[in-house]
C-alpha cells in the first residue's frame, strides 16, 4: 500500500493527505457521490466527468486531522486512455460505483477489479458501492445478495445508498470515513456474517460533523 503523504508548510508537518480513486461506469453518479461526500448537499447540475474531478475533505480521526482527497475519474474509455496511468498514482485506496438499476454497470466490476489489480493495488483497501437506490422499484434493482457475493468474494464491505437523499446522508459518509479510519489504522476492512448470512463490511465509525447540506428533492439524476 502507498504510504500516507504529509504535507509540509514552513518545515512543519501537517496533517496525513490520503488519494482515494472512485471507478465505475459512465453514469453510475459518482460525481455525486463524491459531492454529497464533500459538500453535504446533493449536485443537482451534473455533467458526464471528462478526464478526472478532484475534491477533498478534512476528516478528524482519533484527535488528527486526516486530508481526503477523492478523484472521480470518467467512466468513458476514449476520456480515460491518456490519463489511466495519472489516476492509479500513489493511490491509497479504492471505491468501485455501480448502479443498482442498471445490470450492466454491476456486470462491468470485473474488468474495473482487473484494472485495479493491474496497477498493483490488489492489497489497497476497496469497497464496493450500489448507488441510485432511490430510483425504479425493489424488484426492477440488482438484488442485495447478488451484490454480497461478489463484495464477499473480493474481501470487500457493500454499501447501497442513494446520492440524492439526504436521509441516506450517513451512509454515503461511511463509505468514505471507513476507508479513512483503514487508512489511519492501517488495519484490514473486516468483512464479517450477520445472523449466519454473508454479511457486510461492519465498521463502528464516530459521528463526524455534517457539511451543510440542502433539502433533498425527488428525481434520479447525476453521472
Amino acid at each position: 500500500m502507498t504510504e500516507s503523504t504529509n504535507e509540509h508548510i514552513g518545515g512543519l508537518k501537517q496533517k496525513k493527505v490520503f488519494k482515494i480513486i472512485v471507478l465505475g461506469d459512465s453514469g453510475v453518479g459518482k460525481t455525486c457521490l463524491t459531492y454529497r461526500f464533500c459538500e453535504g448537499q446533493f449536485l443537482d447540475k451534473s455533467e458526464a466527468t471528462i478526464g478526472v474531478d478532484f475534491r477533498e475533505r478534512t476528516v478528524r480521526i482519533c484527535n488528527e486531522d486526516i486530508k481526503l482527497q477523492l478523484w472521480d475519474t470518467a467512466g468513458q474509455e476514449r476520456f480515460r486512455k491518456s490519463m489511466v496511468q495519472h489516476y492509479y498514482r500513489n493511490v491509497h485506496a479504492v471505491v468501485i460505483v455501480y448502479d443498482v438499476t442498471k445490470p450492466e454497470t454491476f456486470h462491468s466490476i470485473a474488468s474495473w477489479m482487473q484494472e485495479v489489480e493491474s496497477h498493483g493495488l490488489s492489497g489497497s483497501p476497496r469497497v464496493l458501492v450500489g448507488n441510485k437506490c432511490d430510483c425504479g422499484t425493489p424488484e426492477s434493482r440488482l438484488a442485495t445478495a447478488y451484490a454480497q457475493r461478489l463484495a464477499d468474494k473480493h474481501g470487500m464491505p457493500l454499501f447501497e445508498t442513494s446520492a440524492l437523499l439526504d436521509s441516506e446522508y450517513d451512509n454515503v459518509e461511511s463509505i468514505f470515513m471507513t476507508l479513512a479510519h483503514k487508512l489511519y489504522s492501517k488495519q484490514p476492512l473486516r468483512v464479517i456474517s450477520v445472523e449466519g448470512e454473508p454479511g457486510y463490511g461492519v465498521v463502528t465509525l464516530p459521528r463526524q460533523r455534517r457539511p451543510p447540506k440542502s433539502s433533498g428533492t425527488d428525481k434520479c439524476l447525476c453521472s
